[in-house]
C-alpha cells in the first residue's frame, strides 16, 4: 500500500462509497440554495432529488470554490502525520481552486519542507474527474510512487473523454452558455446540445441534436469514434446525471450494447450540487478514455 495520500476535489462526482473503497480522500467545494449554505459533499447533507426538485421549483443557487485556508486546514493534517500528498483540482477552466491549492501548498511546503504535497489541474470534471481518479487509484495500488503518479496524471489526464447533453436549456441561458434567443428556439424546437470538455479544461458547445433519441446516439457515436481502440474497447465508463435517471440509463444501455468488452457495467453517479448549480436537472453526461483532446 502507498504511504502517500491520493485526494481530490467533490466535485470528481463520485459517491462517498466509491471514494472510500478506493481509497482516495476529497475536499468539498460549497453552494448556497436559496440563500442557505451547504457543503458539496455528495449529496449527504441535501439530497440530490430535493436539490434538483428544488432547483426546477425556482430556487436560487449560488457556489463557491475550496480557498487557501480551507485547503491549508485539509492538507495540513496528513503532512503532520508524516504522509505526502498527490491533490487533483476541478478543472482550471471551471473554476480557479487549483490557485487556492497551489498558494495552499507553497505556505505548507515552508512549514514541512521534508513533506511533499504536488498539485494538478484535472482538467477535468463532474465524474470524468472521478474516472481519472479512479484510474489513478488503479496505478497506486499497482505500486506507482508518488512522482511516477504525478508524471502519469500529467501525461494522460486528456485522454478522459467527456460528453454532455442537455434536454433542458434553462440553466445553461441562465449561466450564459447559450443565449436567451437560442434556447428559445431550442426549447421549442427541441434542440438538445451536446457539449464536451475541451483540451483547456473548458465545456464547449459542438453540436445541436433534435430530440432526445438523436442526441443520446449521437453521445455513444462518439464514444465509437474516440474511444480508445474503438467497439473493441476494455476500459471502464462513468455516466453522471442531473434528476434524468432513466435518460442515463438509456445511454448506458446503449453503451454496453456497442461495447461488449467493458470494463464492468456503466457506473452511473449523479452530477453533484457544484456542477449541476450551472447545468440544472436534465444533463447527462458520458466519459471514458480514449483519444487525447486536442481541442
Amino acid at each position: 500500500m502507498a504511504d502517500y495520500i491520493l485526494s481530490c476535489c467533490s466535485t470528481a462526482d463520485l459517491s462517498a462509497e466509491h471514494f472510500a473503497r478506493r481509497d482516495i480522500r476529497y475536499i468539498c467545494f460549497h453552494f448556497e440554495l436559496d440563500g442557505v449554505s451547504y457543503p458539496d459533499d455528495l449529496g449527504q447533507s441535501i439530497s440530490f432529488a430535493e436539490f434538483y426538485r428544488r432547483m426546477a421549483a425556482g430556487s436560487t443557487t449560488k457556489t463557491s470554490q475550496v480557498n487557501v485556508s480551507e485547503y491549508v486546514a485539509y492538507f495540513e493534517p496528513f503532512l503532520k502525520d508524516g504522509h505526502d500528498v498527490l491533490h487533483l483540482t476541478l478543472s482550471s477552466g471551471i473554476s480557479g481552486t487549483v490557485n487556492s491549492a497551489r498558494m495552499a501548498a507553497e505556505e505548507l511546503r515552508e512549514k514541512y519542507p521534508d513533506r511533499k504535497l504536488y498539485i494538478v489541474d484535472s482538467l477535468a470534471a463532474s465524474s470524468g474527474y472521478g474516472l481519472l481518479m479512479d484510474k489513478l487509484a488503479d496505478k497506486r495500488d499497482e505500486g506507482l510512487s508518488l512522482e511516477e503518479l504525478r508524471d502519469w496524471a500529467e501525461a494522460h489526464k486528456l485522454e478522459a473523454q467527456h460528453w454532455f447533453f442537455s434536454t433542458d436549456l434553462t440553466f445553461y441561458v441562465k449561466g450564459g452558455r447559450i443565449s436567451k434567443a437560442s434556447g428559445w428556439f431550442g426549447t421549442a424546437l427541441k434542440i438538445c446540445p451536446l457539449l464536451n470538455v475541451s483540451f483547456e479544461g473548458k465545456l464547449i458547445p459542438r453540436h445541436k441534436l433534435r430530440g432526445k433519441q438523436a442526441v443520446i446516439r449521437a453521445t455513444v457515436d462518439k464514444m465509437v469514434q474516440l474511444a480508445a481502440n474503438g467497439t473493441d474497447y476494455s476500459g471502464k465508463c462513468f455516466i453522471s446525471n442531473s434528476a434524468c435517471a432513466e435518460d442515463a440509463r438509456a445511454v448506458a444501455d446503449l453503451v454496453e450494447k456497442t461495447f461488449p468488452h467493458l470494463d464492468g457495467p456503466v457506473q452511473i453517479y449523479s452530477i453533484g450540487t457544484t456542477i449541476g448549480a450551472h447545468t440544472g436537472p436534465g444533463t447527462v453526461a458520458l466519459f471514458f478514455w480514449g483519444q487525447k483532446r486536442m481541442d
